[in-house]
């Protein structure tokens, strides 16, 4: 059902994400890998729009008409015990699902467990039904993704205890309910996210990944893209000389071909600065931002989103390199720009 939706989505349009700026590879990917229904992790450094990419599948589900219980059947092929066990002549209610609550989403973390996704054992219906009772199992997110779209964002920071629990439904699209022995059928597509740069999470063990295909995002292709992202993101509180903004968008990016750098910044650094810039300007009665006011944020918005490598951690640290760099930037780039952005 949801391949023949995604297909006359994609096929013969050009654009469906309209919310990423570029990244027009990483978008043909994601379209292939839907249409031939895989599940896909989309890998990244942090910043660069894979939660924003996933998210533009929400506006591309459709409405749909399911069996009210907590599993969205569907009406002609129901999977739930509820829905099984009931007379074929009693009619089910309905329900209408609007497209984006058909996305639902899971944000990784080192606490999550299985019974968060997969379901648990309810005490006060365990207590009206019986604890081996089907009727008293509440089914988790896996089953409310049930014939729509199921979003884990940062899914190498669960532990690999989940991703055991999730091997059965991403290879054969139904979970096993182990107390009740019981098959419950669970179709959807998984979308996940990955920052492979992040040292606190887990390793996606290959066995897990054998089951996904994989979608690369990288940073904005090059400065007219970033900039139209920066201005479509960030907000706009007074003017910002193009000049000045120049110097924002090109010192972000020197930054990531620095080779002294082990983390480089991403978008959110740029959108911080031109936010921060602005503010500054704001705070001292400006009616436009000045490079002082691009100077005074430097360090602010910067210093935490990068990370030295060892050889020069020993030499200085991050405050000291952001200040440095800026400096070094606009006395090399941009000696000719005064501090009200224009030419002397």
């Amino acid at each position: 059902m949801l391949y023949e939706h995604f297909k006359k989505a994609f096929i013969g349009q050009n654009e469906n994400f309209s919310d990423i700026v570029g990244q027009e590879d990483a978008k043909k990917q994601l379209k292939s890998a839907i249409l031939t229904d895989r599940h896909v992790i989309i890998v990244g450094a942090p910043g660069i729009g894979k939660t924003t990419l996933a998210r533009n599948l929400s506006r591309l589900l459709p409405s749909g008409r399911f069996v009210d219980c907590a599993y969205n059947c569907l009406p002609e092929s129901p999977v739930c015990p509820e829905c099984l066990s009931r007379q074929q002549s009693q009619k089910p209610k309905l329900k209408e699902v609007k497209g984006e609550k058909r996305f639902v989403r899971v944000q990784g973390s080192p606490d999550l467990t299985a019974e968060d996704l997969i379901g648990d054992i309810d005490p006060i219906k365990a207590m009206k039904f019986g604890p081996l009772s089907i009727q008293a199992f509440t089914p988790g997110k896996i089953f409310k993704a049930n014939n729509g779209v199921l979003f884990f964002d940062e899914i190498n920071r669960c532990p690999e205890k989940l991703q055991n629990a999730l091997l059965q439904v991403l290879e054969e699209r139904k979970v096993t309910i182990g107390s009740y022995d019981v098959e419950i059928k669970a179709d959807f597509i998984f979308i996940g996210t990955m920052n492979p740069m992040d040292s606190s999470t887990e390793k996606l063990s290959d066995v897990f990944l054998d089951r996904f295909d994989l979608v690369y995002m990288n940073y904005p292709e090059n400065p007219e893209a970033e900039k139209s992202i920066v201005k479509s993101k960030g907000a706009k509180l007074i003017d910002f000389p193009e000049e000045l903004f120049e110097v924002v968008v090109y010192f972000i990016r020197s930054l990531r071909q620095d080779e002294r750098l082990e983390k480089l910044p991403s978008v959110r650094a740029s959108i911080g600065l031109y936010e921060r810039a602005q503010a500054n300007a704001m705070l001292k009665g400006s009616r436009s931002v000045e490079l002082s006011d691009i100077k005074e944020s430097v360090v602010s918005v910067l210093s935490h989103r990068i990370k030295l490598k060892p050889s020069s951690r020993y030499l200085m640290d991050a405050k000291e390199f952001t200040k440095s760099e800026f400096e070094k930037v606009m006395d090399s780039r941009f000696s000719g720009i005064n501090e009200k952005g224009g030419s002397p």
